[in-house]
């Protein structure tokens, strides 16, 4: 059995110093590919849709289809919502049979986004075997319908970071440091390493309690990405890369093919495509051979 939550597979993630991949998927084709990649090359996953994905989809048809190729799958796999600041919706998805919820309430005040993630979290440990994940602080640009405008983000207190964990019940913990959801406007952003580092060391220095999330890893080189692992960032996201795969590839195949209307191998050249760019974020992410 290949269904698991996020926090089973991110405690060996972060005690072995490798991030598992969370990647954005918006369709089955994606997910199928994602979930090839992820068994080539032997690697533990978590598969997430943003909320506008899930419901156009329906949570119930995304559940369904991932647990029918988790359990036929020798990974681990986990199904995530992401960024939901909806209270509703994440009960929603929770009762679907996702099996990792973020309730997003980073946009509200300390005490309500530690009220609403709690409620989040006693739902979703009372329903089941579901893992819950919290954000605190902002993270810039644009994820599904959530929009933070670029100077307004807000980075995660560390001083403020036990108490949130603690209080909203949390499996899994999202500090904003710097990284940005969408594509980064210079090659060098601005990550707080050192913020990263430091939290971690609050939370787990005396072995690991509540795994990290990096969220924004879209445009991130690949010395930054493994620094954030590294320091402690065991969950990695990444939606905007695997998009503009899909997009490309559909986009050359039809330039290529305009005469042909032969669908099956639209969508076999953009698994193919999503497949390959999976393996190189497994690869650098440092979780091949980790299932």
């Amino acid at each position: 059995m290949s269904i698991v939550n996020a926090k089973e597979i991110l405690m060996s993630a972060a005690e072995g110093k490798y991030a598992v991949g969370a990647f954005n998927i918006t369709n089955i084709i994606m997910m199928e590919g994602v979930i090839e990649a992820a068994v080539e090359l032997n690697a533990p996953l978590i598969i997430q849709t943003s909320v506008s994905p899930s419901k156009f989809l329906k949570p119930e048809v995304v559940s369904t289809v991932y647990r029918l190729l988790a359990e036929s799958a020798p990974i681990p796999i986990c199904l995530h919502l992401d960024h939901c600041s909806d209270s509703a919706y994440c009960k929603t998805c929770a009762d679907a049979g996702y099996t990792n919820i973020m309730m997003d309430a980073s946009s509200h005040d300390f005490e309500n986004n530690i009220r609403m993630t709690a409620e989040i979290s006693d739902y979703c440990h009372n329903l089941g075997d579901i893992s819950v994940e919290g954000e605190l602080g902002t993270v810039a640009g644009v994820e599904d319908e959530v929009v933070v405008k670029a100077g307004s983000e807000a980075l995660c207190s560390a001083d403020q970071a036990l108490e949130y964990v603690e209080r909203s019940k949390i499996d899994l913990f999202a500090p904003a440091i710097g990284t940005a959801h969408g594509l980064y406007k210079t090659s060098h952003p601005f990550v707080d390493f050192e913020r990263l580092g430091e939290i971690n060391q609050l939370l787990n220095g005396n072995g690991v309690k509540v795994p990290l999330v990096v969220h924004g890893g879209t445009g991130l080189a690949p010395d930054v990405v493994t620094k954030l692992v590294s320091l402690g960032g065991a969950k990695f996201n990444v939606s905007t890369d695997l998009k503009h795969t899909w997009i490309n590839a559909a986009y050359e195949y039809l330039q290529e093919n305009r005469s042909s209307y032969n669908t099956g191998k639209l969508d076999e050249t953009t698994k193919d495509a999503i497949r390959e760019k999976i393996k190189n974020w497994i690869m650098l992410l440092g979780s091949d051979g980790k299932a």
